[in-house]
């Protein structure tokens, strides 16, 4: 079990969770000693999710090195991924002998238990939607919501609670991090029409063998005509070998305006981010959290 977990640890991302966890601490006065454990377990959690979305997927590529589930196949795979969720509340448990009060401890393990059911729900929606063949903005930005946001929000109120912030600031933080989240799965679902495997360290072609309705494809779909809506359709019920298919689907994302859109969306999105942190006094932490919102749609991986 170690080795199987410490190999889905080794190749670490960009570890944005936890340090969304550190930083909303920093931005209410809290002392990172006391959450440093928590920012550990966000990490193990979100490592498991990525384990479980492989699986399901089945991908075989993840953060450059093969996924966990091919190196030691789909059962071991399962299990490290259920034990790194147990790790993720084990270190929020943990931050009460680091110096956190006790009744901060069970809030925060409230809150991440909230975004980890969030985070099953969406899993399933988008399920539901690929299957359905959902093309609809307000679906798609609840999905990212649920799915993707709700681990930010969790980490990002996680941490403000733990901080020791007011009830103001810990929901101008979960706020922040749910717009943040919702930025961060915009740009990642972009990131299949603008960069590479060797940058993103996964198959781009992965959302279209999987069908799966990304926010390009779905403004593409609602701005295209009659005949690239079929187009479009086609192509996600995988009638053409994946990479001859997103070539195609990035030729017709493009040439509809579905790019164009979900760039404006995500830029929005994190806009909205960056207006939630009003609410937080001024601090090198709010600086990064606002430079986080601008990296978050630059980013190339």
């Amino acid at each position: 079990m170690a080795e199987i977990c410490g190999y889905a640890l080794s190749t670490t991302g960009k570890l944005f969770r936890p340090m969304l966890l550190l930083e909303c601490a920093l931005a209410v006065g809290g002392n990172v000693e006391h959450v440093l454990p928590a920012a550990v377990g966000a990490e193990c959690g979100h490592v498991a999710s990525l384990i479980h979305d492989d699986i399901i997927d089945r991908d075989d590529v993840r953060r450059g090195q093969l996924a966990t589930h091919r190196k030691f196949g789909t059962e071991d795979a399962i299990v490290a991924g259920d034990a790194l969720i147990f790790d993720l509340f084990a270190g929020l448990a943990e931050c009460r002998a680091a110096g956190a009060t006790a009744d901060r401890v069970v809030s925060a393990l409230h809150a991440v238990a909230r975004s980890g059911i969030d985070l099953c729900r969406g899993q399933t929606l988008e399920a539901q939607v690929t299957a359905e063949r959902w093309f609809s903005v307000e679906t798609y930005l609840r999905v990212a919501e649920l799915k993707t946001a709700a681990f930010f929000r969790g980490a990002c109120e996680s941490g403000a609670i733990l901080g020791g912030g007011s009830e103001t600031e810990i929901a101008a933080l979960a706020a922040y991090g749910g717009h943040l989240g919702r930025a961060f799965q915009i740009q990642d679902d972009l990131l299949a029409f603008v960069s590479d495997d060797t940058t993103t360290g996964k198959p781009g072609d992965s959302d279209l063998s999987n069908g799966r309705i990304t926010a390009p494809v779905v403004l593409a779909h609602l701005h295209a005509g009659a005949g690239d809506r079929l187009l479009i359709e086609r192509l996600l019920s995988g009638v053409d070998d994946p990479p001859t298919g997103l070539r195609s689907l990035r030729d017709v994302v493009e040439r509809t305006g579905g790019l164009r859109r979900a760039n404006e969306l995500a830029t929005e999105t994190a806009q909205l981010a960056r207006r939630a942190l009003d609410a937080i006094r001024p601090a090198q932490s709010r600086d990064r959290l606002h430079e986080y919102a601008v990296a978050v749609i630059a980013r190339q991986q």
